[in-house]
């Protein structure tokens, strides 16, 4: 049957291909969103297909086309649909629910196993993948990936489709009219759930963990799933952010999560895994032999409030107090402290060595006019 369809309606659906991301072949779930009328698209890859991907996916293709179409016609996907009710009614899942909610379009759902219902997006999903995505991408990140999804979907608004006189740019002017406009906002795309600390300070998600300040053990916290990042909340305020992880039993650490706790336990410093493979600039290793070689485990502790001073200072900042303190051979952490503040407001530093016994003082002897017969007898 031929169909015509009215300006600002859309159709979504999922697609998949084979892509190289940074030397590593894995498998894009892209998101595609089609203009029917105007044969306009938007096309968007993500490492799964999920909630957040499904979210993310429409903030996009929303501020692409520059508003919200006024009806969108999806498939039965369980992203979207939570039950199909007798009558055939959909009971939606929350999170779809919250995005309708945030865009105010309506909503239409194609018959189960009928795909033919949504045939404009099943054909753009073919095209895409024939003409994006071969022959396959290598590129060093997403982001460059979907980069070049977006250039390949502006490309193709100059061509003509077949039997069209006008090309799909000036025809989406008629869908513009009737897009609905942006919110002020994009809608929050994460997944939300909430969940308990580990005696570790672990939370987690899927199947990896994701590490939090050791202070927040055993308390329930909220976590927030994006597309590329997890972030843990506790009531108001934001106490972790990770790269999310798309592996499996993966241990996601920040090192300045676990570094209070190793204050009071410094003999585990070798050995914490939280600190494993953690890359510390030039200077941090000259400055633990000292401590240690002078002061021994106090040594140890004072090396880790070292490390501390990154909770509240930048690396750059405390790695530039680090190394004017082994210059000024000011071997503690009251002083990388002290030349760090100094820096930030700009200060000349005042050591004072008397709180430092344990350096070695300097002996300045007392000249006396006598001592000059010396050079006199030289002379001679």
């Amino acid at each position: 049957m031929p169909l015509v369809h009215p300006p600002g309606d859309a159709q979504v659906d999922f697609g998949e291909a084979l892509v190289v991301i940074g030397g590593e072949e894995q498998k894009a779930h892209f998101l595609c969103t089609d203009l029917p009328q105007s044969d306009d698209c938007f096309v968007v890859a993500f490492p799964a297909e999920n909630t957040e991907s499904f979210l993310d996916g429409h903030n996009q293709a929303f501020d692409y086309f520059g508003g919200v179409p006024r009806t969108i016609l999806y498939d039965n996907t369980k992203i979207a649909v939570k039950e199909i009710l007798g009558d055939g009614e959909r009971k939606p899942t929350q999170a779809f629910s919250e995005l309708q909610s945030h865009y105010l379009f309506a909503v239409k759902f194609g018959r189960p196993g009928k795909g033919n219902d949504k045939g404009n997006v099943e054909g753009l999903v073919g095209y895409a993948r024939r003409n994006f995505l071969v022959p396959v991408p290598r590129v060093a990140s997403w982001e460059e990936l979907n980069a070049h999804l977006r250039e390949a979907c502006q490309q193709r608004r100059n061509r003509k489709v077949r039997g069209e006189e006008e090309s799909i740019a000036q025809r989406f002017e008629r869908d513009r009219e009737k897009l609905l406009p942006l919110p002020a906002t994009p809608y929050e795309a994460c997944e939300k759930r909430t969940t308990r600390v580990s005696s570790q300070a672990l939370v987690r998600y899927e199947t990896n963990d994701y590490s939090v300040p050791v202070e927040y053990g055993h308390r329930q916290v909220l976590v927030k799933a994006f597309v590329w990042e997890v972030v843990i909340s506790f009531l108001s305020e934001v106490i972790a952010r990770h790269k999310r992880s798309y592996g499996r039993e993966d241990m996601i650490f920040d090192p300045l999560h676990y570094l209070s706790l190793l204050e009071q336990k410094s003999n585990a410093l070798d050995q914490a895994a939280p600190l494993a493979g953690w890359q510390l600039p030039e200077g941090f290793t000259e400055l633990r032999r000292q401590m240690e070689g002078r002061l021994g485990k106090r040594g140890r502790r004072e090396y880790v409030q070292v490390l501390r001073l990154l909770e509240t200072f930048s690396m750059a900042e405390v790695t530039a107090g680090v190394r004017q303190a082994l210059e000024l051979r000011a071997i503690a952490f009251d002083a990388v402290k002290h030349l760090v503040l100094c820096a930030i407001e700009q200060r000349p530093p005042k050591l004072d060595l008397q709180n430092y016994p344990h350096l070695p003082a300097a002996e300045v002897a007392l000249t006396r006019a006598a001592d000059y017969q010396v050079l006199l007898a030289g002379a001679r």
